[in-house]
């Protein structure tokens, strides 16, 4: 009995820590962390999934470069009882766009694409674009740079109610299914602009439309670009657009009905191909994959020997390409935060109603995935469920890590 007591304890040992792929580990102590503290995290999810507010969670927590808390708590399918497990694939939705912006700033390291070229140069279809309903002339062409920061002027259907907002797509996820890439291309090409490119942020499709252009420039589809340029040299095994057969019982799903409203809360099945691959928000990953992808920006462009990224590139990916351009309003961004490569980028450490530090960035997905990384702290953080309520768990998963920091 009390062996196989043994052996039940070392697979679970082994199942938490397959989540973190091959960082290093610690006690928290070792990293100026409090296990004290952090259990407060552990007790909270579990409280809230006991209370019918999430179905699971997988929360990864790496200070000085080792995976100091890692713990999934509930379920990965709660109509299937089916426990969560560290290694559980999460669609990401907008986490994917750090990712495609990575890789654009790869090929712009090698000198074949710059970030002040109009998106015309590779996409023609953009060239002659109007603003507005009165289709005014475009003042200048919307470039590379203006796709990475959203000041291109494109938008997301589903982010507002006028005529302009409706004439867009909702999201590639959503069209992703039934367009291919060309006919959303020709779509978005002909429809006005929403303001003039570079004088406002404005949450939008600008990282699909980036996607299109590393597939154009690399000469192959987006994922193969991805898996060549991110995933192989990280070790990022099971981050993609499409879950293989051998992986399908690792999804893990949302409750079948919004905790508050009682709707129907249902996602789009990544095992199902898509026409497209949607760079903006189509991808999977697991908690441990994607702490690699943003320890890698903390470490300043590399990780375990393997360099994606120049330092100078990193700097400039999270420096604040706003300026006095208009903030708009944000998706999920908070006040105190401006928008860099990808990514959103803390100003200073007030202003915001989450705790952090300047210099911090993230950026969520959409069902509630979310990461940060914090340079001053040593800190990466990565928090996977698949609920409605993600703007909520921002706060509680940040709150709750920050004040275990003991040193």
């Amino acid at each position: 009995m009390k062996r196989l007591f043994l052996v039940l304890i070392l697979s679970l040992l082994a199942t938490a820590a397959a989540g973190a792929a091959d960082l290093p580990t610690a006690k928290p102590e070792q990293v100026g962390l409090s296990s004290e503290r952090l259990d407060r995290m552990t007790q909270a999810l579990r409280a809230d999934v006991e209370r019918g507010r999430i179905p699971g969670a997988v929360v990864l927590v790496a200070r000085k470069g080792r995976v100091a808390y890692l713990q999934p708590v509930g379920f990965r399918d709660k109509t299937a009882s089916t426990p969560m497990t560290a290694d559980a694939i999460f669609r990401i939705a907008s986490m994917t766009k750090p990712i495609v912006t990575v890789a654009a700033l790869s090929l712009y390291e090698e000198g074949r694409l710059l970030l002040s070229d109009p998106v015309s140069k590779y996409i023609p279809a953009f060239k002659n674009q109007t603003v507005g309903l009165e289709r005014a002339p475009a003042e200048r062409e919307m470039t590379i740079q203006d796709l990475m920061r959203h000041t291109s002027g494109l938008t997301y259907g589903n982010r507002g109610t006028t005529e302009i907002y409706k004439m867009y797509p909702e999201s590639s996820n959503v069209s992703s299914l039934t367009l291919t890439m060309d006919e959303f291309i020709e779509r978005l090409s002909k429809t006005p602009l929403l303001y003039q490119p570079g004088t406002r942020w404005e949450y939008s499709l600008s990282t699909d439309v980036l996607g299109r252009v590393v597939e154009i420039v690399a000469g192959k589809p987006l994922a193969e670009v991805l898996a060549e340029r991110v995933y192989r040299p990280l070790k990022m095994t099971d981050t993609t657009f499409l879950v293989a057969a051998d992986k399908r019982a690792r999804l893990a799903q949302p409750l079948a009905r919004h905790p508050d409203t009682g709707a129907e809360d249902k996602l789009a099945d990544p095992t199902v191909p898509r026409k497209f691959d949607c760079g903006g928000g189509c991808a999977v990953s697991t908690a441990g994959d994607y702490a690699r992808f943003a320890q890698m920006l903390l470490n300043r462009g590399v990780l375990d020997g393997a360099r994606v990224l120049a330092p100078k590139t990193v700097e400039l990916m999270t420096a604040d390409h706003l300026g006095p351009i208009s903030r708009g309003t944000g998706a999920s961004s908070w006040p105190g935060y401006t928008w860099g490569l990808g990514l959103a980028v803390r100003q200073d450490k007030g202003i915001a109603p989450i705790p952090g530090s300047a210099g911090d960035y993230y950026w969520p997905g959409a069902f509630a995935t979310y990461w940060w990384a914090d340079p001053k702290e040593e800190m990466v953080v990565v928090s996977m469920m698949q609920s409605p309520l993600g703007r909520h768990y921002q706060q509680i998963v940040r709150t709750l890590v920050y004040q275990a920091i003991a040193e």
